[in-house]
Formats: C-alpha cells, structure tokens, sequence
C-alpha cells in the first residue's frame, strides 16, 4: 500500500490524472484544486463540464476548511461508517470547474484506508469520479473497466484489482435553508 500511495501522491502533485479503488467504486481521480487536470478527466470520460463532480478528504478537518464550521448533525452524517457524500452548498479552495452551477460540491470524508492515506499524504482533497464513459455503466470489478479510461488515464493504482465493488456511497443534499434530502440511500 505504501508503494502504491507514494507512487500516486507524486502523480498527483505532478497535475496527472488516476485510476485507483475508492471506499465505493474504482474511481477517476486528481488534485481538487488543479482546473486544468479535472477538465482531462471530463474529457477522458466524455463528460459534460456542467455536471460536477465529488471529491474525497481525509478527514474532517480537511473537510471543515472547504466548508467552514460544520453543525453537530452534518459532522455525524459525514462522518457515517458507510461511505456518505454530501453535497455541501458552498465551499472554499476548490477548482471551480468542479462546483455545480450553484456553487455546491458533494464531498465524502473516505473510510478507506488507500484513500485515507493518499489524502493525508498529498494534503488536498482529490476529485473521485466513477471509472467509466459517461452514460455508461460504472464497473464493479476492475476488470470491467474501458480501455480508454485504461489507457487515458496518467497512473493506474493496480490495488485490489479482484475485488468487486458494486456500492456507490450515499447522496444527501443539504438544501439553502440547511435542510437535508437524501438523493440516493
């Protein structure tokens, strides 16, 4: 794990793009603040620049400095063991190419120990995308991966390369008035 955390906290400071296992699914990922290497991965998955996309943090310090103070009840849900992103309606330091239009970005505090440990290490948040074509199914096992995410991507963290992975996190939304809606359980 070491090797493999080293290998892709370089890649990250170097602006490159990954494919790594996430607490979810495989995932897209890069440095959450560098505009120019989200737009590779909008391209890379064919994505419309329009629809945002997550990012991961270590834990909730890293998150706080995105957000600002959290209330109690936000901390607990994001804190949730089974992996939770939500979308907080404004934050601060990111790249604004991965806001939405309004300004929110869905964030998830990792339970993943790789993951955990990749964010520690680089000391930023990491943008986290399903490892798929945009409209296309996401993959449950590495294998099921697209050769052009194989080949477009700048470093592939061939951990866990067996396990199947099928449970995308949890969605809640926190609306303007602080109210949560949960998009999807």
């Amino acid at each position: 794990m070491e090797t493999f955390a080293g290998a892709a906290c370089t890649a990250l400071q170097n602006g490159e793009t990954l494919l790594y296992p996430t607490d979810t699914i495989w995932g897209i990922g890069c440095d959450a603040t560098k505009s120019e290497a989200i737009e590779k991965i909008y391209k890379l998955k064919q994505r419309e620049d329009n629809k945002a996309l997550i990012c991961l943090v270590a834990d909730l310090a890293m998150l706080e400095q995105l957000t600002g103070p959290l209330d109690q009840n936000i901390k607990t849900i994001a804190l949730n063991t089974k992996p939770t992103t939500v979308i907080y309606p404004t934050v601060s330091g990111l790249a604004t190419n991965l806001t939405a239009a309004n300004g929110s970005v869905g964030i998830r505090i990792v339970q993943d120990d790789f993951c955990k440990k990749l964010i520690q290490d680089f000391g930023k948040p990491i943008v986290s995308t399903s490892a798929n074509i945009s409209g296309k199914d996401s993959p449950k096992e590495y294998n099921e991966i697209d050769q052009l995410i194989l080949d477009g991507v700048d470093y592939i963290v061939a951990l866990r390369t067996k396990e199947i992975r099928t449970n995308p996190s949890t969605l809640i939304y926190i609306e303007a008035d602080g109210t949560l809606k949960t998009l999807r359980a």
